[in-house]
């Protein structure tokens, strides 16, 4: 594996560490005054690290899933997550709920989470293609995650989720499975991922990879969470009950269709049908483009529609899409209108939270901040739904496509590079199968820098319809 440069992992650290300044700026006014309401919303800085702190038990130095807490405080969110929760609230000095402790929970997990960035950023630099490894800028200095890095515990699992992605790209599916595990045990997203190693690994004859990546997920994700299943069953399963019954909220696209006779289990119902229905045809498109699709695109499309059907869209979620963006489709001005977009939502969200939390009191209950809120979700989904017409446009014309596309010669001399070295470390895991030319001549998988043990691998199943013929031999 080659790294960057040193010049450019230098600019690298020092964008990453540009945008931690910007990210503590932008929440400086609660560090100062505190997190209260309505005010942490009026001057949108928010965060669950405050409120979890003192509302959870953690300040009392009770430890989630595995101290009894009355009901009210339980934590709503898969093991991991609790866990480091749990871990830095013990390395705050002193006891009980007091202002100076809940500044340095957040600190601490403030400072955790910009080391998660900095790992996502060289993840992603490391994950693309030799001449593209600047796209990595766009994370470093994504405002996206300016805004939202400190709402929210998510960037863990980004950092986990992108590690995962750059091992698999490297030949290691069980490693890359160990890190979708853990990944999923902080935040589920992660575990899409599998959908579009199925896709690849059917379609490339690789089955006996996905499952060892499938068996590694799962074997890792039980290791973590079978000792709160036995030791606190019911404070281990509030976040998949809250999960399933919570009520539509928090920029769901079903906040305009409420009027169903629905509640939280029946929307639910609707959102993963839909979900499953939108991965069947990712599914589709990757076994009949009439180049096998890259990885990285096929992660963007499941889980943008992961987060468009689903019934929240939190802020922070953002923050999921954006490597995967810069690794899908790493085009500047389709980026930055998306940005945009997301920057007008995030702050339409804080403006209608503030309305709400001040009784209705803020900005003299106008009507227009609802207006604005139901105008950001619009934005939001709108530029989202673009981005994904696009990834699919350039996974049926790969000419469109500017990591495959440019500047070849470069890239074919990097992609044979890797895939020796790949050789080299996995050549027990290869067989003795003749390469199969995309039409244009270059080794099929080469231009896909996440291809991992598919490179170079023929076709072995297809399906007709978008340029393929059909192929059906299963290969494990």
């Amino acid at each position: 594996m080659k790294l960057p440069g040193s010049r450019l992992l230098w600019l690298l650290l020092a964008a990453t560490t540009l945008g931690a300044a910007l990210s503590v700026a932008a929440v400086q006014w609660c560090r100062i005054h505190g997190w209260t309401d309505p005010d942490q919303h009026i001057h949108m800085c928010y965060s669950d690290f405050s409120l979890l702190f003192s509302q959870r038990g953690l300040a009392e130095g009770l430890f989630p899933f595995v101290d009894d807490v009355p009901a009210d405080q339980v934590m709503e969110y898969p093991v991991l997550l609790v866990m480091v929760a749990g871990v830095l609230a013990l390395l705050v000095p002193g006891e009980g709920i007091t202002d100076e402790r809940i500044l340095a929970f957040y600190d601490l997990n403030h400072f955790a989470v910009i080391l998660c960035w900095l790992g996502v950023v060289l993840a992603t630099a490391y994950s693309t293609a030799g001449h593209r490894r600047q796209d990595a800028l766009m994370v470093a200095l994504a405002p996206g995650i300016i805004l939202s890095l400190s709402i929210n515990w998510d960037m863990w699992a980004v950092f986990l989720g992108a590690l995962a992605l750059l091992l698999w790209g490297r030949s290691h599916p069980v490693w890359a499975g160990v890190l979708i595990g853990l990944g999923a045990a902080m935040k589920l997203y992660p575990l899409f991922f599998l959908g579009a190693i199925l896709v690849l690994c059917l379609r490339s004859g690789r089955l006996r990879s996905f499952a060892a990546t499938t068996i590694a997920a799962v074997l890792t994700w039980l290791a973590v969470n079978l000792p709160f299943m036995l030791l606190q069953f019911e404070q281990w399963s509030t976040f998949y009950r809250f999960s399933s019954e919570r009520d539509v909220s928090f920029s769901s696209v079903w906040l305009f269709f409420s009027w169903l006779p629905l509640d939280g289990a029946g929307f639910s119902l609707l959102s993963n049908g839909l979900f499953l229905l939108c991965c069947l045809g990712v599914a589709y498109l990757g076994w009949a483009a009439p180049t096998r699709p890259r990885m990285a695109q096929l992660c963007f499309l499941i889980v943008a529609s992961f987060l468009l059907l689903g019934k929240v869209y939190s802020p922070q979620f953002v923050m999921w899409l954006i490597p995967l963006l810069v690794l899908a489709r790493p085009k500047v001005r389709g980026y930055l209108v998306w940005q945009a977009a997301e920057v007008y939502h995030w702050v339409s969200v804080w403006m209608m939270s503030a309305k709400i939390t001040s009784g209705g009191e803020f900005a003299g209950g106008t009507e227009l901040i609802d207006w604005a809120y139901h105008i950001g979700i619009l934005a939001h989904m709108a530029t989202l739904i673009y981005l994904m017409v696009q990834v699919v446009r350039e996974i049926l014309d790969p000419e469109k496509d500017i990591v495959r596309s440019q500047p070849r010669d470069r890239d074919r001399a990097a992609a044979r590079a890797a895939a020796t070295d790949d050789d080299a470390r996995s050549s027990h895991q290869r067989t003795s199968a003749p390469r199969h030319p995309d039409p244009d001549g270059t080794v099929l998988g080469e231009t896909d820098p996440l291809a991992g043990v598919t490179r170079g691998r023929p076709d072995a199943f297809g399906l007709p319809g978008l340029g393929r013929t059909t192929s059906l031999k299963l290969r494990w």
